[in-house]
Parts: structure tokens; sequence; C-alpha cells
């Protein structure tokens, strides 16, 4: 289907420019499957830039697949937190404790086994299979796609199933003979580095003399991909809710429930704007927001004082866009438990700032109470 003069061609002088231009990343300095699968769950839809801190502070955290399986998932959770996507670190975590029961701790190095595991797709079985075990196994994601549709001329929509396999039978047919790790890491870097989505960096491309793409004056126009669906908005109403007595300096969370969004994480209390969208939008940060947010938290059993505007805080999600209005205000006395602090339903609690190291907060929350307890020292 393809020229195999082109495709011998693409293979050689990548793996050439690859050898003279790659990044000195972490994970490149080792060939532990466990560290290297770590390393590309956490890439995946985050920066490089981003993930370095992150996975030098988890893999000394659970240097092995051991020390991951063990852990308690609130602490793999406070290790993820910032990073987002976080049903990443749960399928990884829940992959792991298979991988020790069912392997001993050893990685599979076989693609059967590898897609057995939870949550492990093609993406992260190739990468793991090759970069781990030099296995001739294609590692296709976006960065793939987009030089493979202007290299070799590939119009199909890469959103659809077909031309995803298509690209990773080319892929795999492009693997040098005993370079597999390297060849697909070339690839994604190039990807990364010169074959960018907008604005690809041509002049200083190591394939460009033969690049269909670009001879075709199409290279910017590639590749092909149907426009997602764009979040939906949503307003929010969220309760910054202050302790009083024994509670004082304290800040009401909650721990949101076990299945769903953002899973067994903490966030401040918060509800939807009641009424239509355009409604919702003329209600949040009034008066009659902050009336839906007391009847609300009086329904959760939370009782509070005159709420006032806060703030305002976003955080997009694949599906859903949360615009939140935020509100502070105060708790109400209500009876007291044994220790003499308010009676709360289970999942609440009264943080401390100091406390927050022990709690996995979503981004939007972290922000909000960053901002919070910053301006209460000051």
């Amino acid at each position: 289907m393809y020229n195999t003069e082109q495709m011998q061609y693409f293979s050689r002088e990548l793996l050439d420019w690859y050898g003279r231009h790659k990044r000195d990343l972490p994970w490149r300095r080792s060939r532990n499957p466990y560290h290297i699968w770590v390393s590309e769950v956490m890439l995946q839809q985050t920066r490089v830039d981003t993930v370095i801190p992150y996975y030098h502070r988890f893999i000394n955290q659970f240097p092995t697949v051991e020390a991951l399986a063990d852990a308690p998932e609130e602490d793999v959770l406070k290790a993820w937190e910032g990073l987002g996507y976080y049903s990443r670190a749960r399928n990884l975590q829940g992959a792991v404790r298979e991988v020790k029961e069912r392997y001993g701790g050893r990685v599979p190095d076989t693609k059967e086994e590898m897609f057995s595991l939870k949550g492990v797709g093609p993406y992260t079985a190739g990468a793991v299979l090759s970069i781990a075990y030099n296995k001739p196994e294609p590692a296709v994601d976006g960065n793939v796609m987009r030089v493979l549709s202007r290299y070799f001329l590939i119009e199909e929509d890469i959103m659809k199933s077909g031309t995803r396999a298509l690209m990773e039978k080319l892929a795999k047919a492009l693997i040098p003979e005993g370079a597999a790790g390297e060849f697909n890491q070339a690839l994604m870097e190039l990807g990364a580095l010169v074959c960018t989505p907008r604005s690809p960096q041509c002049l200083t491309c190591p394939v460009m003399e033969r690049c269909s793409g670009r001879e075709a004056g199409m290279e910017e126009a590639l590749p092909v991909k149907k426009k997602a669906k764009p979040p939906r908005p949503e307003r929010r109403l969220a309760a910054l809710v202050e302790g009083t007595g024994h509670n004082a300096g304290k800040v009401l969370i909650r721990q949101r429930p076990a299945e769903g969004l953002l899973a067994r994480m903490w966030e401040l209390p918060h509800t939807e704007a009641a009424g239509q969208p355009d409604a919702a939008c003329a209600v949040a940060g009034s008066a009659e927001g902050a009336a839906q947010l007391d009847a609300y938290l009086a329904a959760e059993s939370i009782g509070i004082g005159p709420a006032e505007w806060y703030m305002q805080a976003g955080h997009t999600f694949s599906h859903i866009r949360w615009e939140m209005d935020v509100f502070r205000c105060r708790a109400e006395s209500s009876p007291l438990g044994a220790d003499r602090s308010p009676l709360l339903p289970s999942h609440y609690r009264w943080l401390a700032r100091e406390e927050m190291e022990q709690y996995a907060f979503p981004n939007v929350f972290l922000r909000i109470l960053n901002r919070y307890f910053a301006e209460e020292t000051c």
C-alpha cells in the first residue's frame, strides 16, 4: 500500500535524528517496565514538563509494583493531585494489583497479558512492551497519528476506529528489527517537538524530503479529525463554610461518592444552580444564588449564616465545564458530638490548613482553598 523505499527512509532517518536530538527525560534512564508504565500513564493528555516532578515524587513514594499495589487509594490520589484525569491513577493501581496477584509483581511481557489488565489499552501496552522489553509492538497516540497522516498523506478521519487500526498496522511495519523501543520513542518525539499540531517545523524535520503531506501542501490540514462535541457548561454554587468555636480557622469539606466523577476525592460543598442555563448564570453570584446554596446545605444538615459572594472558579472535564460561584459563610451552631464539635454527616470534615496534605482535592478546589488560606494568614 505504501512505498517501501519511503518507509525505509522514514525509519532510518528518524532513528538517526532521535539518536542525536532526544531529550534527557527521567523515564528514559530506566528499562524498568513498571517505571515506564507509570510515565506513559502520566503522559496521557498531560505535558512532559508538568509530568516530570510528579513522576519523580510518585516513583519515590511508590518505587515498586508491590508498593503501589499495597498503598491506600487515598495516598495514590494525593500523589496524583493536580495531574487531573484521576481515573488514570485508579486504573493504574487496579492493574498493578492484578500484576502483583497474577504475575508475582512482574509486569507482563506479552500483548495478551498486558491487554488483560485493568485500563490498559493498545497504546499503553505497546509503549511498555516496546520500550521495556523491545517487543515490536506499535504505540500509537495522537502525536504518532499526526506524523503518519502527514508523512504518508492519510486523509481518513483519525477519530474512526478503522483509521486507527490502519495506523497501528503501518506503525508496526515501520519498526526496524531490534529497535522497537527507540523507534517508538523517536516517533513520539518527532510529533512532540517538530511535527506539532500547529505550525509544524518542516525545515528541521529529518524526514521532510519524502513527506507526502508537505509535497501536497497539506501539512497543516492533516490529520483529518472530526471535532469533538464541546463540553456542556454547568453553573454551580459552592460554599466556603468557615468553622466557629472549636473549629475556628477551619473550612468544611466533604468526600465525593465512591463511584462516578472524581470518586472519593474531597471538595467544598456545592450544587448546580437551579433553572435553565441562562437563568442559572443570572442567579450565580446573586442573593438568589446565596439562598439556593443555603437551602441546599440545610437539606444536607449543614446550617450556615449569611453567605457573601467570594470568587469565581472554573474547571473543564471532557464533557462538562463547571462555572463555579463560591460563597463565603460561617457555620451556625448545631448539636455537639462527644468531642464538643458540631455533628456532621459522615462524609463531611473540618479542614485546617496544615491538614491539606492529608486529603486529595481536584484542581478547582485546590485553587480556592489555597487562595483562602493564603489570605487568612496575611
